[in-house]
C-alpha cells in the first residue's frame, strides 16, 4: 500500500513502534486481539487496527502540498477535511480556511473567490452543485481533491444499481458531509433515501409494503429524499448503499432486511428483479478498526478509552461498542483528562459534553482498553497513555515497556 507524507508530528514513538510490531508479527491481519503496554500500575490493551487510514493520510498529505506549492494564494478548505479538531486546527493555523462548517453552512461566502484562489476538496467529498459553484467562478479542484477512494467507490456503486432502476437507499447520516455528497451523485442515476438505521428502515418498509401514504412518507423522511419520489412507484426495485463509516452489521442487517421484504411481496422467484445485492460498501479501515474493536471486547479490562473528534461519525461507532461491555469514555486529546479523579468527555448518542469524578479504578493493575478514530493523530493516543501514566509512581519506561510488547494471544 502507497506511503504518504504526513508531518511527523502526526507520528508517535510508542504506537509506530506498537504498529510496526503488529505488522511483522500479524502480516496478514488474521489476529484482533489487543497489543498489551505492560507499564507496572498501568496496563494498556491497545486495539489491533485504529488511527489515520488510507483515505486520511492521503487527505493530509494533499491538503499540505496544496500549502507549500501555493505561497501567497489564499487557500480554503471546502469544509472540514476530517473530523479531528486537532488536524483542522493545525490546517488554519497553517494558514487554510474553511468554507463551511460539516452541516453545510456558510461561514464564508463563495462570493470573495476568484481564480487564483485554492479550494481543497475533503475526505468526504462534495455534493455536485457545489462543485458546479466553483467550476462556474474559474476554481480548479481536481488538483486537491482529498476524497477517499472508497467514498468514490461508492459513487459507482450507486451509478451502477441507479443504472437499472433501482431506487438507492443509502444508509448513513443524513445531514453528514460524506452522504450529502452521495446523495448528490446518486440522485443524478435514480431516487435516492436516506436511513439511519433498522428502526428507520422499518419506518420505510411501511411505505414499500403499501401500508401508509404519500403524504405520511413526505413528514416522516422530510429531508431525506430526493425530488419527486413517489412511494407507489419507486420502491418497488431497490438497493442499499452506505456512508463508508456506519457499522458494517448495521448496513448488512439494513440489506438484509430490506432483502426479505421484496421477496415477501414479490416471491423469491422474482427477487432479482426487485433488490440489488450490492454487498458491502464500507471502506477497509472501517472493517478493520470495528472487528478490531470486537477484538477489544474479549479482553478483561477495567474501562475504555476512545479518542477522536466528538463529530467524528467511524469513532462514535467505535465508542458504541466498546460501550457493551466497559465503562467508556469518548475524549477528543489527553487536555480532557483533568486529573486522576477528573475526565470530561462527549455523550455522542446526546450530543453534550459530560464530566466524570474517579473514573480510575483505585487498584494495581490499572487495565484500559486505548483505540481511536480513522482521523485522529497517533500522538494524541501517545499523549493519553502518558497523561494517565504521570499519575503513578513506578512507570516502566517506554523502552523497556516496547521492548516487551505482547499480545493477549501471546
Amino acid at each position: 500500500m502507497k506511503t504518504f507524507q504526513v508531518p511527523e508530528f502526526y507520528r508517535s514513538p510508542i504506537i509506530s513502534a506498537v504498529k510496526q510490531y503488529r505488522k511483522v508479527q500479524d502480516p496478514r491481519k488474521k489476529d484482533n486481539s489487543p497489543t498489551i503496554l505492560d507499564f507496572g500500575p498501568v496496563q494498556f490493551f491497545v486495539a489491533r487496527h485504529f488511527g489515520f487510514c488510507y483515505g486520511v493520510e492521503n487527505a493530509i498529505e494533499i491538503a499540505f502540498k496544496a500549502i507549500d506549492e501555493n505561497p501567497g494564494k489564499r487557500i480554503f478548505l471546502l469544509s472540514q477535511m476530517i473530523h479531528n479538531p486537532a488536524v483542522n486546527k493545525d490546517l488554519n493555523e497553517h494558514g487554510v480556511q474553511f468554507l463551511q462548517d460539516t452541516h453545510g453552512e456558510q461561514l464564508i461566502s463563495f462570493d470573495v473567490l476568484t481564480p487564483d484562489d485554492v479550494v481543497i476538496i475533503p475526505a468526504f467529498g462534495a455534493p455536485l452543485n457545489i462543485l458546479d459553484i466553483l467550476d462556474k467562478k474559474g476554481i480548479q479542484t481536481e488538483k486537491y481533491n482529498t476524497t477517499c477512494p472508497f467514498v468514490e467507490r461508492v459513487w459507482k456503486k450507486s451509478e451502477q444499481i441507479g443504472g437499472t432502476n433501482h431506487t438507492i437507499i443509502i444508509h448513513g447520516k443524513y445531514n453528514h458531509e460524506e452522504t450529502r455528497a452521495t446523495f448528490s451523485r446518486s440522485a443524478k442515476h435514480s431516487k435516492v433515501i436516506v436511513v439511519k438505521d433498522i428502526e428507520d428502515s422499518k419506518r420505510l418498509a411501511a411505505y414499500l409494503e403499501g401500508n401508509k401514504t404519500q403524504e405520511d412518507f413526505e413528514k416522516e423522511f422530510s429531508g431525506k429524499f430526493s425530488d419527486g419520489f413517489n412511494i407507489k412507484t419507486d420502491l418497488q426495485k431497490v438497493g442499499v448503499i452506505n456512508q463508508t463509516t456506519m457499522l458494517a452489521g448495521e448496513t448488512e442487517e439494513i440489506s438484509n432486511y430490506f432483502k426479505t421484504v421484496m421477496e415477501s411481496k414479490y416471491g423469491k422467484e422474482n427477487l432479482d428483479k426487485h433488490f440489488a445485492d450490492t454487498h458491502d460498501t464500507l471502506c477497509y479501515a472501517t472493517n478493520e478498526n470495528q472487528d478490531a474493536t470486537y477484538g477489544l471486547l474479549n479482553t478483561e479490562a477495567d474501562l475504555a478509552i476512545v479518542i477522536g473528534g466528538y463529530n467524528s461519525s467511524n469513532t462514535s461507532h467505535l465508542v458504541e461498542l466498546c460501550e457493551r461491555k466497559f465503562p467508556t469514555y469518548f475524549i477528543s486529546s489527553e487536555k480532557e483528562i483533568e486529573s486522576k479523579t477528573k475526565i470530561n468527555h462527549f455523550d455522542y448518542p446526546n450530543k453534550k459534553h459530560l464530566s466524570t469524578s474517579d473514573f480510575l479504578p483505585d487498584k494495581q493493575p490499572l487495565k484500559i482498553i486505548i483505540t481511536s478514530g480513522a482521523s485522529c493523530p497517533d500522538s494524541i493516543v501517545d499523549a493519553v497513555m502518558l497523561k494517565i501514566n504521570s499519575f503513578f509512581e513506578g512507570v516502566s519506561a517506554v523502552d523497556a515497556v516496547l521492548k516487551k510488547l505482547s499480545t493477549t494471544h501471546d
